[in-house]
């Protein structure tokens, strides 16, 4: 058994003395593992070159953000809203005057249909921020709703737009806030906001930059879920809706802004207060623009950003009733 082992000993020696000398034979032959050596180092620099890169650019300070236009950089947006003495009318001006006040550069043009300014308009319109010119005109008999008449019957708030064109134009009239018009070149934008609908503070955005006539759909309205221009290739083609749709301009009164420009190039440019149901807004449109050079905004027309929203009108049975009673409420608490 030792003899064995001592034989398995020995070749195993011999064996690797016969490995080391292939080894030694072969140190003197020419090797070709040094190009991917090679490779490897040099991949090994470039990614230690990127990390030096990475840890600078996250030593840097990140670049200042874009900053918006300064406001005075900005067309200003005059807002035309009509509006008349009722049990709502604080609560509806409060709101509209609060979505107006987060939008910059904005004149609100606020008229009365009264004989005089009420303390509840002068006092919402002073409490309000608002760079403000507050007007008054009283609506013709002719021209008021009857009692028991529905609201569609007659155009309301014509002589208010009116009044406050009249105020763009030449200027005077003013009972509050600022009483020059705007001066010669001033750039902006006309928008007749009435009281009662809603508005996104995108849909001001939209309009600003308008260069002649823009317009977008206004939800709720006409008895359909929205109404509006029909675009094709950027360009209006049509519009959906459902009533009198051959009408020149079938909008509504929150679907479209006006250049301040056009309007003052355009002095005979007006609302006219005979106009047949549902024409009032092409009567002013018709004498400033082609239905084919409206400006499609809102995401070519494809978005809602004002509805045709109305309070309902509140019932005062109770009221009446405590009155007769001699209980009514505190008339000295403004509603």
């Amino acid at each position: 058994m030792k003899l064995k082992l001592k034989n398995v000993f020995l070749a195993y020696f011999l064996v690797s003395i016969a490995g080391l000398l292939y080894a030694l034979v072969q140190l003197g032959q020419p090797c070709d593992c040094l190009p991917p050596l090679r490779a490897a180092a040099e991949q090994l620099r470039q990614k230690d070159l990127r990390i030096s890169q990475l840890q600078a650019d996250l030593r840097r300070p990140p670049p200042a953000p874009a900053q918006p236009p300064e406001p005075e950089a900005l067309p200003t947006i005059y807002v035309v809203t009509p509006t008349y003495a009722r049990l709502v009318q604080k609560a509806e001006l409060v709101r509209l005057s609060q979505t107006l006040s987060l939008v910059p550069r904005l004149h609100w043009l606020l008229v009365e249909d009264a004989e005089g300014p009420t303390p509840l308009v002068s006092g919402l319109l002073a409490a309000s921020g608002l760079l403000f010119t507050h007007l008054v005109v009283l609506t013709p008999k002719a021209q008021r709703l009857r009692e028991g008449e529905p609201g569609w019957v007659r155009p309301r708030g014509v002589e208010q737009r009116n009044r406050a064109l009249d105020w763009l134009r030449s200027g005077g009239g003013a009972v509050g806030g600022e009483k020059d018009p705007p001066p010669p070149g001033t750039r902006g934008v006309v928008y007749f906001a009435d009281d009662d609908n809603t508005y996104s503070r995108e849909l001001f955005e939209e309009m600003r930059w308008t260069r002649g006539v823009s317009v977008w759909p206004v939800g709720l309205v006409g008895g359909l879920r929205f109404e509006g221009p029909r675009v094709q290739d950027g360009r209006v083609v049509g519009f959906h809706t459902a009533w009198e749709p051959n009408r020149p301009f079938p909008v509504d009164m929150a679907g479209f802004a006006v250049a301040l420009p056009l309007l003052l190039a355009k002095p005979n440019a007006r609302f006219d207060a005979t106009a047949p149901r549902g024409h009032l807004e092409s009567s002013l449109l018709s004498h400033l623009v082609d239905p084919k050079d409206l400006e499609p905004r809102a995401a070519n027309c494809t978005r809602v950003l004002v509805w045709h929203t109305r309070t309902e009108k509140p019932k005062m049975k109770q009221e009446e009733q405590l009155q007769r009673q001699g209980r009514g409420s505190d008339p000295a608490v403004e509603v």
